[in-house]
């Protein structure tokens, strides 16, 4: 039997993907075989599939960080045939065959059910991105993040963990900054519950050590000066959750709003979040974390076989949300 599969190659001419037909033989090994239902594309896909980003860590491999889907065969006695799972981080699409594919192999460690008040398609909206988002807002709660210390500031708000995490955080009841460059979504981020859509430039932040308090903290998917700036401006004990770096990885800040306002910089690894951690997150994203606006967010559900041109407009900026790849045969 073979499968349709979105594979990435290292040549000659550097790395190239290809729509091709392979059979389960070719896939890293595992205990549990999935039939995949749906994948999300992430912009780490977009990035390890035309080679314009250094994120698979070794070829051939099936693209796809995240995945859901029903178990075809397992080894292991937690899983058996006909179970809905789930799957994304530990690897899978960097050095494991991913989820841009009708066929999935991966160990049993790693697989999820299905959340309890998620479907697989919901559970694919939200993907990669959606987790990530909830990663930080919980970090920002476990860290005493509370509603008088002033609004939260999402940059690079138009994209799926940006949109994620502004339905998430104006659904919790925080006043929430989105921010993005693109003023053609403005109105999609005050339908998620913006308080306020703004661009960076708008802000008008200021490039002192320490500056204002205008912020209770900062969801940042941008990187470099902009989050250098936020940190500056985030109120006493406000969390600043470092997601992206869309814009740069450096960061060029003093300690100041460290050692005397007590800001904490807050990292968020979706990859390699602890196993226990990553089942509770997405137990509460199928609860009390689950965005209102799901169907909003997914702005386009795209069959496997057209996954390329979703590459493509990702990287182009021409995508907002989440993109959500059919991948059933």
């Amino acid at each position: 039997m073979t499968f349709l599969a979105c594979r990435i190659y290292k040549t000659d001419n550097g790395v190239e993907h290809r729509l091709e037909q392979i059979k389960l033989d070719a896939l890293c090994e595992g205990e549990v075989v999935i039939k995949v239902h749906y994948s999300g594309v992430n912009y780490k896909d977009a990035l390890g599939a035309t080679g314009r980003g250094q994120i698979l860590k070794q070829f051939p491999l099936n693209g796809g960080i995240d995945l859901a889907g029903v178990v075809e065969s397992s080894t292991d006695e937690r899983f058996t045939q006909g179970d809905e799972v789930i799957v994304n981080g530990c690897g899978l699409g960097e050095s494991h065959d991913g989820g841009l594919a009708e066929m999935a192999r991966v160990p049993a460690d790693w697989v999820m059910p299905l959340p309890e008040g998620l479907s697989l398609l919901e559970s694919m909206i939200l993907g990669t991105a959606g987790f990530t988002a909830a990663l930080a807002i919980h970090r920002m709660l476990e860290n005493h993040q509370n509603k008088e210390q002033g609004p939260i500031a999402v940059t690079g708000a138009s994209g799926g963990v940006g949109s994620v995490a502004v339905d998430i955080l104006s659904s919790l009841g925080f006043e929430t900054i989105a921010v993005s460059g693109r003023q053609e979504y403005y109105p999609y981020l005050t339908e998620l519950g913006a308080s306020q859509v703004c661009s960076p430039d708008d802000l008008e932040l200021g490039g002192r050590p320490l500056e204002k308090s205008r912020f209770g903290g900062a969801i940042d998917n941008v990187g470099g000066k902009l989050l250098s700036q936020l940190i500056a401006h985030t109120n006493l004990w406000g969390n600043v959750a470092s997601i992206g770096l869309a814009d740069s990885h450096k960061l060029d800040a003093t300690v100041f709003p460290f050692i005397l306002r007590g800001v904490s910089l807050l990292g968020v690894s979706s990859t390699n979040c602890p196993m226990s951690l990553r089942k509770a997150i997405w137990q509460r994203l199928g609860k009390e974390l689950k965005p209102k606006h799901l169907n909003s967010i997914v702005t386009e559900t795209v069959p496997l076989s057209q996954v390329s041109s979703v590459f493509n407009d990702l990287l182009d900026r021409k995508k907002h949300g989440r993109v959500v790849i059919d991948c059933k045969s």
